[in-house]
């Protein structure tokens, strides 16, 4: 698999605190932005893949929602967050 236990605890490692700190909204956002991002390029060379399409769509909107909710319970988590992933502030 693309994402072994080493880069997902590493992943946790810088984002969330710690590597055993996976239930955190920011460990999470980033690993979903990892995925995110590899699916997107699966998808630019198999364009007529929907099944992987509608996991995408899936993925962004969980990551939205947690970002939503780092919005609503703490900003400066979230604009950490934002910034350490290079993403748009998508909440207004």
């Amino acid at each position: 698999m693309y994402l072994s236990k080493e880069y997902k605890a590493e992943i946790f490692q810088e984002f969330a605190g710690s590597a055993e700190n996976t239930g955190s909204a920011e460990g999470q956002v980033a690993l979903f932005t990892k995925r995110i991002a590899h699916l997107t390029g699966h998808l630019k060379s198999n364009r007529k893949d929907f099944n992987t399409q509608r996991s995408l769509q899936k993925l962004v909107g969980k990551r939205r929602s947690l970002l939503a909710y780092l919005y609503k319970k703490d900003i400066n988590r979230y604009r950490a967050i934002i910034k350490g992933l290079g993403l748009r502030d998508i909440i207004k």
